[in-house]
């Protein structure tokens, strides 16, 4: 402890997760003899990505893989009392070590890190995924030399669409109106649509509609089904704002601390895992339009009435157009003349020839 105090000399938040380090360290995080048990901090509470996925093979699988010789432990980020934009510093430090970081929340002190998810940029899944494929080398290389963490996955919930409290048809009609956004370039593009972006966590959507503080949010399609968003709204707007990329790593000294056969076992069933969950938020996205239309097959939602607004060519024109001369420049801005060179070299090469590069 007296390390800590003297550290306390620097900020306060230095002082908390200095001191969070040293409570998992004295009470061993990580392994509990002789069987190795894991404590992983995953995504949202109460999206099939944690419940279907990650619980499932976190809470049972790996036993069931291992033959009991591993196990672990998994709370959802949300309900661990861990604030999403300090993830990675978490992990950094050891006290998580191993845990599941939203992009959209870390990226304010990495903008670099908000890359392959902008808002605006892919309007369907095959255009993510071939983005993501070209970027997932910068996000190894960051989280591995910025972090100490090792990315074993790389992890999506369904696509962010738009639910309103009154009628829209295109999205010139969200002008004037409050928006909830849960990143900057999401408030990037509400902004160039001349609305005003409402920055708040998940779990406080509904309050935030209800009481009148948002007149519309941007959030999954199933997710806002989920927590009941369609009972309060009346028009979604589904075509993709952006999707909601999340990484998931480990300390890599927690890594190098585990036995060489864990190791493999994780290195060859995360990757099925990630599989499985971007399987599963492609058919969200569709299953949580069903739900909150009513138009459709719902499994795991429940029914609304919401009217369904598709984009028309002339708005996904200008979806294009306000990413290009909006949304990418406002990011590079706040990454820098290096993230616009590697914007160049991995996503606008995979996507050449559009979007074009950054604006200047």
């Amino acid at each position: 402890m007296n390390r800590i105090a003297k550290a306390c000399s620097g900020s306060l938040r230095s002082c908390w997760l200095l001191a969070l380090a040293w409570c998992a360290a004295a009470s061993g995080w990580a392994q509990e003899a002789p069987a190795v048990r894991l404590r992983v901090v995953g995504g949202l509470a109460g999206v099939s990505q944690y419940t279907v996925h990650e619980e499932r093979f976190w809470a049972s699988e790996l036993a069931r893989l291992s033959k009991g010789r591993y196990s672990a432990s998994i709370v959802p980020f949300n309900k661990a009392g861990v604030p999403g934009s300090e993830m990675l510093n978490l992990m950094k430090l050891g006290v998580i070590p191993m845990g599941t970081a939203l992009l959209s929340q870390v990226a304010n002190d990495n903008p670099d890190l908000a890359a392959p998810d902008l808002a605006g940029l892919s309007q369907d899944m095959p255009t993510l995924r071939r983005i993501t494929a070209a970027y997932r080398p910068v996000l190894e290389e960051a989280l591995r030399e910025r972090f100490n963490v090792q990315l074993l996955a790389v992890y999506v919930y369904p696509a962010q669409s738009i639910f309103c409290r009154h009628a829209l048809q295109q999205l010139s009609d969200l002008r004037g109106r409050r928006i909830r956004v849960s990143g900057a370039s999401q408030a990037d593009l509400v902004r160039a649509l001349d609305a005003i972006p409402v920055t708040t966590e998940f779990t406080e959507i509904v309050s935030n509609i209800t009481s009148g503080s948002a007149d519309c949010a941007i959030t999954g399609t199933m997710s806002g089904n989920l927590i009941g968003l369609h009972r309060h709204t009346t028009h979604l707007y589904s075509t993709p704002i952006n999707w909601g990329l999340g990484v998931f790593g480990v300390n890599r000294d927690a890594w190098n601390a585990m036995p060489a056969e864990l190791r493999t076992l994780l290195l060859a069933e995360l990757p099925r895992l990630e599989t499985a969950v971007w399987s599963e938020a492609e058919r969200e996205t569709l299953g949580g339009v069903a739900c909150n239309t009513g138009k459709g097959e719902c499994v795991h939602g429940t029914p609304g009435r919401m009217t369904w607004v598709r984009a028309s060519a002339a708005d996904q024109r200008l979806l294009r157009e306000l990413f290009r001369t909006r949304v990418l420049p406002r990011w590079v801005e706040r990454c820098g003349d290096d993230c616009a060179r590697l914007w160049e070299q991995t996503i606008g090469a995979a996507l050449a020839p559009a979007p074009e590069g950054p604006a200047r």
